[in-house]
């Protein structure tokens, strides 16, 4: 059974994962503020997320790129860099292998559409 207080610093953990930008803090840092010891963490933030602190922080970010690539208005570089891939390829097949499509057939798929402004009916009367 797991203490509260070890829950609540991973839960801590978990969060600081998610909200710090990528390279930011290392798996040890995060472990050093829970208190914990590396493998310790990884082995309790494993068994309480079924995911450990690397699968998650990459899930976490593929998922922003795939509401970023729904929007439709930036290009897959620039979502890549945005959620914090260096590497495009790498990006690319990450994307694939957990949504199904590459990111440009997802956003391609998924944009949400954009309003267009009315076309207006001006005539040349007069001209």
């Amino acid at each position: 059974m797991l203490a509260r207080n070890s829950f609540l610093r991973l839960c801590g953990a978990r969060d600081a994962l998610r909200d710090i930008p990528d390279g930011a803090a290392s798996v040890r840092a995060i472990a050093n503020d829970a208190a914990m010891s590396p493998f310790h963490f990884i082995r309790r933030f494993t068994a309480l997320f079924g995911e450990t602190p690397h699968q998650y922080r990459i899930r976490v970010r593929l998922e922003k790129a795939k509401a970023l690539l729904a929007r439709g208005d930036s290009s897959v570089t620039d979502v890549c860099l945005d959620v914090g891939f260096t590497s495009l390829g790498s990006f690319s097949y990450l994307f694939s292998r957990r949504f199904g499509l590459s990111p440009s057939a997802y956003r391609d798929r998924h944009r949400k559409p954009t309003r267009r402004a009315p076309r207006s009916s001006v005539t040349n009367e007069g001209s």
